[in-house]
């Protein structure tokens, strides 16, 4: 049967998170009523990068295997059926194996923060309007790339079998009005970013040392990181898979 990627882009203020759960609706939930009703029959969506509620993505995927046609009009109409908050940027057949969620090689984050009063940021950053250390930020944002074992920055309650991610790139920039953490990984912990976040502005703020925010991560215990920012900062920027020569995706 053949599979096909869907590229996908949302704003995840109104949605319980990515991936279809009990007595919420979730952005699988929308794209696969939106399937049914143009194809009159169901489709099973398998999802690349789960993300929380609120959180928002630019680029995320789902696969599916279906067996009937694919017309070129597809694209167009479903985003007509969609909410506004939900838009489909691409559709791809792949290799009958591709699996979107095991075949990524990244995926990219980026958490907003803005300190002075905004109204026109108040749903896609967080308003932290306080002194910060950005040198102390940036260098606890070098210290992550030594290590692989993420477990203090995990949510209790994750059914993963390990807390190892390799993080590549990881740092603290500035974009218009706002600071933003940037990190790229080859997996990420549930809740990891905004742990991540929560933590290094404690750091920022002279809350933490430098000492100490490697004690959090050596102790491998989640109690001790903070998880206080907001969903609506952080945003899913791409997955990255193999390329067109000789991978999945071709």
């Amino acid at each position: 049967m053949p599979r096909y990627f869907l590229e996908l882009a949302y704003k995840g203020t109104l949605y319980s998170g990515f991936q279809t759960q009990k007595n919420a609706n979730s952005i699988q939930a929308e794209v696969e009523k939106a399937f049914e009703i143009l194809h009159r029959q169901p489709v099973q969506l398998t999802g690349s990068s789960r993300t929380d509620a609120g959180v928002h993505a630019l680029q995320n995927y789902f696969h599916f295997d279906f067996e009937g046609e694919i017309h070129p009009q597809w694209q167009y109409k479903l985003n007509a059926i969609l909410p506004s908050d939900i838009v489909i940027k691409g559709l791809k057949e792949v290799a009958p194996d591709a699996h979107c969620r095991f075949d990524a090689l990244s995926r990219e984050y980026k958490y907003f923060i803005y300190r002075a009063k905004n109204p026109f940021l108040a749903d896609r950053a967080y308003y932290f309007p306080y002194k910060l250390d950005k040198a102390a930020m940036q260098e606890a944002a070098g210290i992550l790339k030594e290590y692989r074992d993420f477990t203090s920055f995990s949510k209790r309650n994750t059914q993963v079998k390990s807390f190892f991610c390799q993080i590549g790139e990881s740092e603290w920039m500035e974009e218009g009005d706002c600071w933003v953490y940037r990190v790229k990984a080859d997996r990420f912990l549930r809740g990891m970013v905004r742990a991540l976040t929560a933590t290094m502005l404690k750091v920022g703020r002279g809350k933490m040392d430098l000492r100490e925010f490697r004690g959090i991560i050596e102790a491998k215990d989640c109690t001790r990181a903070s998880f206080a920012v907001p969903a609506h900062g952080l945003f899913l920027l791409g997955v990255e898979y193999p390329g067109e020569e000789g991978g999945k995706m071709a």
